[in-house]
């Protein structure tokens, strides 16, 4: 008897198994002596180092802290983006006045703008959070702009026909008719926050991967350090894989193509 593998099942064990090659790859290049362990300590070491932060609670506290700025940020940064962009696509006048504004902040590198915001917000969690607002806030509005632009005018057509209020027209046509875009700008805006989130986390914070890291980089403990960039990668993925369900969720044609 034949088991059949659905192409989508294929795909996440291509996936589960790519990284897993790699790692591999790396383990017996340190054991052999390939690569110089003190700057890339092999896979199972970092692993033992993972577990026995895990087993002190240090790991945790400090993922914790992370995944809570990550939220409050995407939140904060994500939902004006969505609104905003909705309206920018379906009004001209308001993406003339607001555009150019976009265009001029958004090649500026997030990083860079650190120290004001910590000059604004101060060392606390606001300015964490803040970090994480503008890393999503800038390719949620871009792909929503993106996606309600696309929509075919005959669609808008229709809604003004039936004399559909600006609120139907918000709900109905533009929201629906723009989310590819829009998860487009949400997987991209939270991959962004999380570079920032490590960022904002080295400097002004005890808490954090951003710190954890940071802080095993001033007492040479590698492994913490490798321990804290594995962990931001993990949570990178999982969070796409996430955000990948809910996509196919609320996209189920775009899933068949």
């Amino acid at each position: 008897m034949t088991v059949k593998i659905s192409q989508k099942t294929q795909e996440r064990m291509v996936g589960v198994l790519s990284p897993l090659l790699l790692l591999l790859v790396w383990e017996l290049s340190a054991r052999a002596g390939l690569i110089d362990t003190r700057f890339f300590p092999s896979p199972t070491s970092i692993v033992a180092k993972m577990i026995e932060l895990s087993g002190t609670g240090e790991l945790w506290t400090n993922l914790s802290a992370s995944l809570q700025r990550l939220l409050w940020g995407s939140l904060l940064g994500g939902i004006p983006a969505l609104v905003i962009g909705i309206l920018m696509g379906l009004y001209r006048p308001l993406r003339a006045a607001i555009d150019p504004l976009i265009s001029a902040t958004y090649p500026v590198p997030k990083s860079a703008i650190l120290p004001l915001i910590l000059l604004i917000f101060g060392l606390g969690e606001a300015s964490k959070i803040v970090m994480v607002a503008l890393g999503v806030f800038y390719p949620v509005v871009i792909n929503t702009i993106t996606g309600v632009m696309q929509i075919d005018k005959i669609y808008l057509d229709v809604g003004k026909n039936f004399r559909a209020s600006r609120w139907q027209t918000f709900r109905t046509i533009a929201l629906p008719g723009a989310l590819p875009s829009i998860m487009a700008g949400i997987k991209l805006g939270i991959g962004m926050g999380l570079i920032l989130i490590a960022i904002a986390e080295m400097v002004g914070a005890k808490t954090g991967i951003g710190f954890m890291i940071w802080d095993a980089w001033q007492v040479l403990s590698v492994e913490t350090m490798y321990v804290g960039l594995i962990v931001i990668s993990i949570l990178g993925f999982l969070l796409t894989l996430i955000l990948n369900e809910i996509e196919g969720w609320i996209l189920p044609w775009k899933q068949e193509r």
